[in-house]
């Protein structure tokens, strides 16, 4: 019997790049996933509240990739924000579809979406709402990458054709996450990508530092450095339903505050100080009175 050559192609062995890695190893995507996990609940709240449509977004799955194979998933009209990082040359790509972007700003003026919006280049107003809806996005981003992200980023640019982006060399290494983005009965595709090389040096110092549990130091630096609320206020008092319901314009609450009583000074429900109202140049500001931090915490945070 013959065989015919045609039906069974023989293969040559194929060549492997010592200098691209076939995929990011299991720890890395590991990590990876979970920093851009964090991420997506964060973003999925901001859209929510900015655009009042109910968003859940979730990591699809994170690849590494050539920036052309990146772009070569990427639809050919689609929204691209540049964004830089500060003190580096790495540009990072947050991408997603052009129609969506246009729904967000409608929202956002207070307009209703259309079954169908026609895709078109925004506005330089649009493009402004648009900037400063991405720059709080980015600050999700980088609070939730943390060391792997360790400059400020901010928008650069916005593009809509990904063939003529061209922001990275063609076999330039990025590490692409994808996410998939819920909107009531719509669901769409958003990537990000970042420059592999830096990402993955920062990636690898990380996990070789020593972890966090056994630490405390490392612990204690991140308490510290997280932001807080602080808050000057009243005593509180507390009202019936059926009083608040009834409350018109002009009406007088009395407080518990006593006048000569300085305010409290919280941080959440806590109450860590009493201050008195003052002023530093045009602004506001608050006189610390006194402390409530007991002695030996007040030495601890010395």
């Amino acid at each position: 019997m013959q065989i015919d050559d045609r039906a069974h192609p023989t293969t040559g062995p194929e060549r492997y790049d010592f200098g691209r890695p076939a995929a990011l190893s299991r720890e890395h995507t590991r990590a990876l996933a979970g920093a851009f996990d964090a991420f997506a609940r964060q973003w999925a709240i901001q859209l929510t509240s900015k655009t009042r449509l109910r968003a859940h977004i979730a990591v699809e799955r994170v690849n590494l990739e050539t920036y052309d194979e990146y772009v070569a998933t990427v639809p050919l009209t689609t929204t691209l924000v540049i964004c830089a990082a500060e003190g580096s040359d790495d540009r990072i790509i947050v991408e997603f579809p052009l129609d969506t972007a246009l729904s967000w700003i409608v929202k956002m003026l207070g307009g209703d979406v259309p079954g169908r919006i026609d895709t078109r280049p925004l506005t330089a107003v649009e493009q402004a709402l648009l900037r400063a809806l991405m720059d709080e996005t980015l600050g999700h981003l980088r609070g939730s990458l943390g060391a792997l992200l360790p400059h400020e980023l901010s928008v650069s640019a916005v593009q809509y054709n990904s063939a003529f982006a061209q922001i990275a060399a063609a076999q330039e290494l990025v590490v692409v996450a994808r996410f998939s983005m819920k909107f009531a009965d719509r669901t769409e595709t958003a990537t990000i990508a970042l420059p592999a090389a830096s990402l993955l040096e920062r990636l690898s110092r990380t996990a070789s530092a020593p972890h966090a549990a056994t630490d405390p130091g490392v612990v204690r630096w991140h308490v510290e450095q997280t932001p807080v609320e602080l808050t000057l206020r009243l005593t509180p008092r507390s009202m019936r339903p059926s009083e608040v319901l009834t409350l018109s314009v002009g009406d007088v609450i009395p407080l518990p505050h006593g006048q000569d009583r300085p305010l409290d000074l919280a941080v959440g429900d806590n109450v860590v100080a009493s201050a008195a109202v003052g002023a530093n140049g045009a602004r506001l500001a608050c006189v610390v009175t006194s402390s409530d931090l007991s002695p030996s915490l007040a030495e601890e945070l010395q």
